[in-house]
């Protein structure tokens, strides 16, 4: 059964910025775009960097590795670019008044 789960605040998270949270065994990579947040696998599917350090892409709401330039859709978390080519993991986000929560599985 899927679980909520208290990632941060909404002010913690610029907009336009990624940060990485480890929340009970899941490495995340928690974006911010305007007043949406997107939640995914924060580890590489090419190589194990972080996602979080990469480059957002806010109008195409995607993410890109910063060491080999893989680039991830936000919102289903399929690479969109070589060298990876397989998907990193989604997670739903939720916000109850300023708390941004994710659904761990």
């Amino acid at each position: 059964m899927a679980e909520s789960v208290r990632i941060c605040d909404r002010a913690d998270l610029a907009d336009g910025t990624a940060r990485r949270f480890d929340l009970d065994g899941h490495r995340i990579a928690l974006v911010r775009i305007g007043e949406d947040f997107h939640a995914v696998g924060d580890r590489c599917s090419h190589e194990d960097y972080s996602l979080a350090e990469g480059e957002v892409f806010p109008e195409e709401c995607e993410i890109e590795c910063w060491k080999h330039g893989s680039v991830f859709s936000l919102r289903t978390g399929m690479p969109l670019t070589l060298p990876a080519t397989k998907p990193v993991p989604v997670y739903p986000v939720t916000l109850d008044g300023d708390t941004v929560l994710v659904e761990l599985p």
